[in-house]
């Protein structure tokens, strides 16, 4: 199955960092609030998924969820999360240490859009 979803070497190296200090995370792709469109990192459970939300995929045992709305923007791409000097405006886990993720993107081949992992949906 190919991954909806997938990090950078330099982007784990963060992810890494940011578990030990903080445990298990989370991801959610923001719809344009607070940093436009960007991939924001919580504490697991520290940030509300709701019933309209997507899981894209695990990357280090860390869920990335959508919004289903936003998701339809997205559903043709693969999203390959880097992080970057720079200080964003979001509440995301890495913006203390002067980093923040950020997503570059590729349209699936055909022939991919066949063999893409399975989303998730919240579970009440």
């Amino acid at each position: 199955m190919i991954k909806r979803v997938l990090f950078t070497e330099k982007a784990l190296e963060v992810l890494h960092l940011l578990k030990k200090e903080h445990g298990q995370l989370m991801f959610h792709q923001s719809g344009g609030c607070c940093d436009g469109s960007q991939p924001m990192c919580f504490e697991a459970g520290e940030f509300y998924i709701g019933s309209s939300d997507v899981c894209l995929g695990t990357i280090e045992g860390a869920e990335f969820w959508m919004s289903q709305d936003q998701f339809e923007y997205w559903k043709h791409t693969q999203l390959n999360i880097d992080v970057v000097e720079g200080r964003g405006s979001s509440f995301s886990l890495e913006i203390p240490l002067g980093l923040r993720f950020i997503v570059h993107s590729r349209l699936f081949t055909s022939s991919e859009l066949t063999q893409l992992e399975a989303l998730r949906y919240k579970v009440d």
